[in-house]
């Protein structure tokens, strides 16, 4: 598979035109349900495609294995990791698994291919899908205000700042929250990390996200809270993906764990992705380490750190909160890297991959947080998109159009179509990026073979 970059793909959707692109996306009838209103996603005026690359013309013909073990490996020797797994496809060919150090430290358990870890935001991809399984039934737009099948949410007020006596000054939206805005992370959603003490302490009271919360006690919660900024002006990580949960939850009629079970988990053999984990599969469960410092690890408290799996929670978030294995998310990211498809059964179509995958924060949207700390990149419905090839040794190795996420826990997963890669790095540890594990790993996944990259000096 060889895919152009998706601006061909918004430009068609823009002009109502999906059904008759045909370019190297292969793109036939599998066209989104909706035309999308560009006023409402406020996008700016496109560039012209780029010349078509010939088929195959990626840039990584073989994975070298002991590159990447030498990296992995090398953490862990070194002492800046305790445990590591990954797993690299290229096609439909495994080219890389390798597994070093302790899945726990203080039991003597090492890190194996079946260590089963807590994803944390890597489930919000998982979400995503399940979500865009529902709009190729037609259940939705993505320019649908979300007020429309959440109805708390049509009285939403955006946060401007405090009065002489210190008074929140709110003032009405300039336009609807829309279902792309919690898809993209644009809805001005937010939790307590807004660095407006005022704004912050009402998260905190308010406490949508405790795990005690259903999804509709959840939602009622944050709509209670003022927009940090206006729909469709700003990039900031949000709970909008937990808004993504509760209305998988009412537009197919069952909770948002069983619908991933159903349209997912089952029909991929994902036998070992849950949020409760079966009480034959808790031996398999990586312990999580708190980064003291360079070399120093802490085992988290078992009770604290496994709150959200050992039994179940009220609040099944879209967010956060499953734990999975390298071989099923794999599994789900070769799903992605075939255009929706694996091992003859079919999850999403083409186009809806494609959708997915496409940049949607225009130029006009500048103020993204700390999504530049990830390259040179836009966001599409709940991952990160590569718009730019990486440059230098302070970005790590990376292909165009590749698409990808990761965990709070320094796990991460990719898929590149242009090279047919496809990988799943998994460790437990946090704070996020405080060990080269991202960079060290993509490095040797990509290698001399990336043009414009330069190995940093040892």
């Amino acid at each position: 598979m060889n895919w152009k970059t998706p601006a061909i793909l918004v430009a068609a959707c823009l002009l109502g035109a999906c059904s008759t692109l045909h370019s190297t996306f292969a793109f036939q009838a599998e066209a989104a349900p909706q035309p999308i209103t560009p006023a409402v996603l406020d996008m700016p005026p496109l560039p012209p495609a780029p010349a078509e690359a010939e088929p195959g013309a990626g840039i990584v013909d073989r994975i070298v294995p002991a590159r990447i073990d030498a990296a992995l490996k090398g953490l862990v020797d070194s002492g800046q990791l305790v445990g590591v797994s990954a797993l690299v496809y290229q096609g439909d060919k495994q080219v890389y698994f390798g597994a070093f150090g302790m899945a726990d430290r203080e039991a003597k358990k090492p890190m194996t291919r079946d260590t089963l870890v807590q994803i944390w935001s890597m489930t919000k991809p998982i979400t995503g899908v399940a979500l865009m399984t529902l709009y190729e039934q037609g259940k939705f737009k993505l320019d649908d205000p979300l007020s429309k099948y959440l109805p708390e949410f049509a009285d939403v007020k955006v946060w401007d700042g405090l009065d002489a006596d210190g008074q929140p000054i709110l003032v009405a939206p300039k336009r609807p929250i829309t279902v792309l805005d919690i898809l993209r992370h644009t809805a001005g959603l937010h939790e307590a990390d807004t660095k407006i003490p005022a704004l912050d302490d009402l998260f905190k009271k308010a406490d949508p996200l405790n795990k005690n919360n259903t999804l509709e006690e959840m939602a009622q919660k944050l709509a209670s809270l003022p927009l940090l900024y206006q729909p469709g002006t700003r990039w900031f990580y949000s709970p909008g993906p937990d808004l993504q949960a509760l209305l998988v939850e009412k537009l197919s009629g069952m909770s948002f764990d069983e619908y991933c079970q159903k349209a997912i988990f089952g029909p991929l053999g994902m036998t070992h992705t849950f949020r409760t984990v079966p009480e034959d599969q808790r031996a398999k469960m990586a312990a999580s380490y708190t980064w003291n410092g360079e070399g120093d690890f802490s085992r988290d408290a078992d009770e604290e750190d496994y709150q959200y799996n050992f039994q179940p929670v009220a609040l099944e978030r879209g967010s956060a909160g499953l734990v999975s294995s390298l071989d099923d998310y794999m599994r789900f990211a070769r799903m992605l890297q075939n255009e929706g498809e694996l091992d003859g059964v079919r999850i999403l179509k083409p186009a809806t991959v494609r959708l997915m995958a496409t940049n949607w924060l225009p130029d006009a949207i500048s103020e993204r947080e700390w999504l530049p700390s990830k390259g040179r990149v836009g966001f599409g419905l709940d991952f990160a998109v590569r718009t730019h090839l990486p440059v230098g040794p302070d970005e790590a190795a990376g292909e165009m159009d590749e698409f990808f996420w990761d965990g709070a826990y320094d796990t991460l997963f990719w898929v590149d179509p242009l090279n047919q890669i496809t990988a799943v790095l998994l460790t437990q540890y946090h704070p996020f990026g405080k060990v080269p594990l991202h960079p060290d790993f993509r490095d040797a996944v990509y290698g001399p073979a990336m043009p414009n990259w330069t190995p940093p000096t040892p």
